[in-house]
């Protein structure tokens, strides 16, 4: 159970901890799992999360009568950490619902009007030429820089359709379906990203469309989150931005936005590639870092939800790159209203906040309906991710991915931006945390027995706090830790799965008044019933 502080509860500067193995710095899927994986491990993790609220990119909301999904929110047995973990948590999927209606846009804009096969059946063909190479380019999903896609990583998506010399009809559908996908103009996206994305659904197009926006996760992603974050064994430290990571011989020292300074030896980051920069590295971030962030990765896009007056029949409606809404689906039907999901290419081409844009927007698609309510989160204007999902500019793959996975001394890097199978989701990021995770373990394991530590008590789940060398009170803190360890019951801080699901953020806040007093009167507690 992690120890989860927030500005309210948090200990003054002067009472706040020194020390850390691990500082995670983000509490989304890539830093929830580094540091369950680290404190299982044994080590003593503190994550650092700038938000109030666990989950990063992904975040599930009460708003238009639903709980919406205003980041990620499609998931697939395909995506195998991903299913990993919702075996773990017991996490079940919904299926988004099958469509009764089609509308595109066909040559010269002109409406058209259909059934899904008949869509189907009109982007076959050229949805297959647009990956058929994928096999010789990726021959193995998992190793996405491997094989002739250094001969054509530097081509855009656009380039491959402007080859492959469609008709008028079947180019716009076609080109509708992947601006969805990527979520940016085709002429900016890296057809790196259509082909690894195939690449790791076996090479086929089908199964990679329906991974990517088919099936959502009961009880939403923030309770699959909150259950990862009730799992973590360390402190969680919520509304805490870092703002400077110095690097020292024997650690580093993480400055938040407070003024607390915290020596850990090691840090993860798991800052997206273009808001790193949000923060001051001592020294400066390598090389690939530096050139991802200034040319930021491709994805500029939006995510709308939309409300509509009355029970609409089930349909998606395609446009084009030109509309600020691309494409439009329907999520859920209540008795007097459609909730949709709308994705557009340019997060400034829509006002998100404002009905009337939406309204006009949604015209452009699917004619006839009424607007009354809209809801969003602009991930390009959040300074904490400055991104919706990644998706590679022309030759950003095959340059810097190498680059983006290794470390920098002592701070180690887990995004879904330099994961290898299924990079820009979900599960790129549950991926990168175990590797990231797993690195540091090594590492501090091959420090620790060159440093003769001793290790805690047998039976006892807390590790003790390893205090960077030289520090002063580390052999009383370490006498009194063996005196006393830190071992925390079940009861007192567990909440049961009944509580994550019905209320996940509820559930996280929970965790702040057990398992925090634990951790500061442990000596009390450590009869308590439960105790090892």
């Amino acid at each position: 159970m992690p120890a989860v502080t927030t500005e309210a509860s948090r200990p003054r500067r002067d009472q706040a901890r020194a020390s850390a193995d691990v500082v995670v710095i983000g509490a989304g899927f890539a830093g929830l799992i580094a540091a369950r994986e680290l404190g299982h491990a044994g080590l003593d993790v503190l994550v650092l999360e700038a938000r109030d609220r666990v989950g990063g990119r992904t975040w599930t909301d009460r708003r238009l009568g639903h709980d919406l999904e205003l980041g990620g929110t499609w998931v697939h047995w395909v995506q195998p950490h991903t299913w990993a973990e919702m075996t773990r948590y017991g996490r079940d999927i919904t299926r988004s619902p099958a469509v009764e209606e089609a509308y595109w846009l066909g040559a010269g804009d002109a409406r058209r009007t259909g059934t899904l096969d008949e869509f189907m059946a009109l982007i076959a063909a050229g949805q297959q030429a647009i990956v058929d190479d994928v096999r010789a380019a990726i021959p193995r999903g998992i190793d996405p820089t491997a094989g002739e896609i250094g001969k054509l990583d530097a081509f855009s998506i656009q380039d491959r359709f402007d080859a492959l010399g469609l008709d008028d009809e079947a180019r716009s559908a076609n080109e509708a379906v992947w601006i969805g996908h990527v979520n940016a103009r085709l002429d900016q996206v890296g057809l790196s990203s259509a082909l690894r994305w195939t690449a790791a659904a076996g090479g086929h197009w089908q199964l990679m469309h329906e991974a990517s926006a088919t099936y959502r996760v009961v009880g939403g992603m923030s309770g699959f989150t909150a259950a990862i974050a009730a799992d973590v064994a360390g402190e969680l430290r919520l509304s805490a931005a870092v703002t400077r990571v110095a690097q020292a011989a024997d650690g580093a020292v993480v400055t938040c936005a407070d003024g607390t300074e915290v020596r850990a030896r090691r840090v993860i980051s798991t800052l997206p590639v273009n808001a790193i920069a949000g923060i001051a590295w001592e020294p400066g971030l390598p090389g690939a870092w530096l050139r991802a962030n200034a040319e930021t990765v491709a994805a500029q896009g939006v995510k709308v939800w939309v409300k509509a007056r009355g029970q609409v029949p089930r349909f998606f409606a395609y446009g084009s790159q030109r509309h600020p809404i691309s494409v439009l689906k329907t999520e859920f039907t209540d008795d007097d209203a459609t909730v949709l999901v709308g994705f557009g290419p340019d997060h400034t081409q829509l006002d998100v906040t404002n009905v009337a844009d939406v309204q006009a927007a949604v015209d452009a698609l699917r004619p006839g309906l009424e607007v009354t309510g809209v809801a969003a989160h602009d991930w390009m204007k959040d300074p904490l991710s400055r991104t919706t999902w990644m998706t590679h500019r022309p030759g950003q793959l095959t340059r810097d991915l190498a680059e983006l996975q290794r470390p920098a001394g002592v701070v180690h890097f887990a995004s879904s931006d330099n994961a290898n199978l299924w990079g820009g989701f979900v599960d790129g990021a549950i991926e990168s945390g175990l590797r990231e995770a797993r690195r540091v373990t090594a590492e501090l394991t091959k420090l620790q027995v060159r440093e003769h530590r001793r290790e805690p008590p047998v039976g006892h789940r807390a590790a003790v706090r390893r205090e960077p060398p030289g520090d002063p009170a580390r052999p009383a803190r370490d006498e009194e830790l063996d005196r006393h360890p830190r071992v925390v019951p079940d009861a007192v801080v567990r909440p049961d799965r009944a509580q994550v699901d019905a209320d996940p953020a509820r559930a996280v806040r929970a965790l702040v008044a057990g398992r925090r007093a634990a951790r500061l009167l442990g000596p009390e507690l450590a009869g308590a019933p439960g105790a090892a």
